[in-house]
């Protein structure tokens, strides 16, 4: 496909030019040509150029110039069949007109570039579905889409680890997204929860073995259509940024667990406010220590459960409810009570959103 590329811009040319052009790969084989029948050929002195580590330069009564410049790989340069400052412009103006077509084209037929485009909105959705049947996307298969977040600029090593891990570049799409954010967009065989919980635990656990950086994977919606999978991205990034308000000890963030955080993460910072000053009478809930907040913590992973908590937190049972007493006390709100334990879990959610708020501005 390169070559044909190639061969039409060099058609184009042909015509002002008194010379032949063409285009040589580093074994020094013409794989285009203004004359066709060299096409196949080989050029000795292409190979010495090679060799030379130049971006331009003549050889053996032929100009030279590189594709891309020589640090790009050095598989390609222009070559023309004369020597003299004609011949070098003229190959210098074709290798910069070959280069900027090649990465049209290539950004045109390249699958990770479309997914990028598709995640990140800059796509129209009707172009959507005519490019993914020209470069023969699969429709109709379940794929879900992770985002990988690292606290500190993303290492190299990240990048490579993810590859490595999912090594199909047709069917899984490892992509940067920013400094500190890689997305993998991965197809599913049967798409159950179990699958898509355990390929975040198979990069949780590459990333902690061979990398080594802390890192928290979200994980969106498993969707059906290749234009779902936006949606299904920014829904791993949301778990990201739930999880880093509300779950700060956990590296994997499911979107479809989030509970309640998730709504609170949506809510405007003057409802929540409004909120905590309408429920608790002014500072009671600020005047919560450290303990208290801790057996409240406990009282909730056990269900309300007076004797099961008292148990895990190693205190007499009439311990525990003085201290349901004193919170009762100082927040107006009787925790044995599911409404009232309702109320204060949502308050100290929305007072830890608020407060995660705070720090980022």
């Amino acid at each position: 496909m390169a070559a044909r590329l190639f061969q039409s811009i060099l058609l184009e040319v042909k015509d002002n030019v008194d010379f032949i052009l063409g285009v040589v790969d580093n074994t020094g084989v013409i794989t285009a040509c203004t004359e066709l029948k060299f096409i196949g050929e080989s050029i000795e002195a292409a190979v010495e150029f090679f060799k030379m580590g130049l971006e331009e330069g003549q050889a053996g009564g032929y100009t030279f110039h590189m594709i891309g410049g020589y640090e790009a790989g050095a598989e390609n340069a222009v070559f023309a069949g004369s020597i003299g400052e004609r011949a070098t412009l003229v190959c210098a103006l074709t290798a910069v007109a070959i280069k900027n077509s090649k990465t049209q084209y290539d950004e045109k037929h390249d699958k990770v570039t479309f997914i990028k485009k598709i995640i990140l909105d800059n796509i129209l959705p009707g172009d959507i579905y005519i490019k993914s049947r020209e470069m023969h996307f699969v429709s109709d298969c379940k794929r879900v889409a992770y985002s990988v977040r690292m606290e500190d600029r993303q290492d190299a090593a990240v990048m490579e680890a993810l590859v490595k891990l999912f090594p199909d570049r047709q069917k899984d799409f490892v992509i940067t997204i920013s400094e500190s954010e890689i997305a993998l967009i991965k197809e599913l065989k049967n798409g159950d929860a179990r699958e898509v919980s355990r390929i975040a635990e198979q990069m949780d656990k590459a990333l902690d073995e061979e990398v080594g950086i802390p890192h928290v994977i979200g994980i969106g919606s498993v969707v059906g259509q290749l234009k779902d999978i936006a949606r299904s991205f920014k829904e791993a990034q949301i778990a990201v940024d739930v999880g880093h308000v509300f779950n700060e000890d956990k590296t994997v963030m499911n979107f479809e667990n989030l509970g309640i955080g998730r709504l609170i993460y949506q809510l405007p910072t003057t409802l929540c406010e409004m909120f905590l000053s309408e429920v608790f009478k002014k500072g009671s809930i600020d005047s919560l220590d450290e303990e208290t907040l801790f057996t409240i913590q406990k009282f909730f992973e056990n269900n309300l459960n007076v004797s099961e908590t008292s148990r895990k937190l190693f205190v007499h049972r009439n311990t525990l409810v003085y201290r349901l007493e004193k919170i009762k006390k100082l927040t107006g709100l009787d925790l044995r009570e599911f409404d009232n334990a309702i109320v204060l879990k949502v308050a100290l959610m929305v007072k830890q959103y608020l407060r995660s708020r705070e720090t980022m501005a």
